[in-house]
């Protein structure tokens, strides 16, 4: 395991001591996974969806881990629940990955009544309203890209001055427990992934959509 990875595990177990949150559990799971700390990695994603049970990508990871440990129904039990959850919540990219784990598992997906289409309440001549990705629900469209290049673009196409102001408390939560010196890359790279989680996507979402 490299000492850079050694370095972020302590970093997330120190966080989930001290400010204990969903988004904390889940990338301490995520880290575990990477340094081959199965056991350890579900018992934190298993925490994280305790604490945010529509946190869709959990349950997406936590049923990889699942798996990889040979526990082959109960993997299937999360996805179907996280599954539902996805649909839920509009989580395109992952209820499809865990369609497609369902599918390779041979277990039936979920049918999914999706509610009669009664658009959030938004003035369609207001240049100034967006519904929300990450909440389904309508908002004051950020001024300005918060920041260069492709993710930035995306952030304002798609995210409210609401979810942003939340977001920007979130990371500063973020920097403050992790210590993030911005001079460096890989605390810059830390940053930027806690983001994506938060906001529920990959940089390959960003890619697909603004072309980059």
């Amino acid at each position: 395991m490299s000492t850079n990875l050694e370095e972020r595990i302590a970093q997330w177990e120190k966080m989930t001591r001290e400010a204990p949150d969903d988004m904390s559990w889940f990338s301490l799971g995520g880290a575990y996974r990477e340094a081959g700390r199965l056991e350890d990695a579900d018992k934190a994603l298993a925490k994280s969806i305790e604490l945010n049970a529509g946190m869709s990508r959990a349950y997406q990871l936590r049923a990889q881990v699942l798996i990889q440990l040979g526990h082959e129904a109960q993997a299937a039990e999360v996805l179907t629940i996280g599954y539902v959850k996805a649909a839920e919540r509009g989580d395109v990219m992952p209820q499809r990955a865990m369609e497609s784990l369902l599918v390779k598992l041979g277990q039936p997906v979920p049918k999914v009544i999706k509610a009669a289409a009664a658009a959030p309440a938004i003035d369609p001549n207001d240049p100034n309203a967006i519904i929300d990705k990450r909440s389904g629900r309508p908002g004051t469209r950020l001024p300005d890209a918060p920041m260069r290049g492709p993710l930035g673009k995306y952030i304002l196409a798609n995210y409210s001055q609401q979810t942003w102001r939340e977001w920007i408390g979130q990371g500063t939560k973020v920097i403050n427990e992790l210590r993030l010196d911005f001079s460096r890359p890989d605390h810059q790279k830390v940053y930027e992934q806690q983001m994506l989680e938060w906001l529920g996507i990959t940089m390959e979402d960003v890619e697909r959509e603004m072309g980059a």
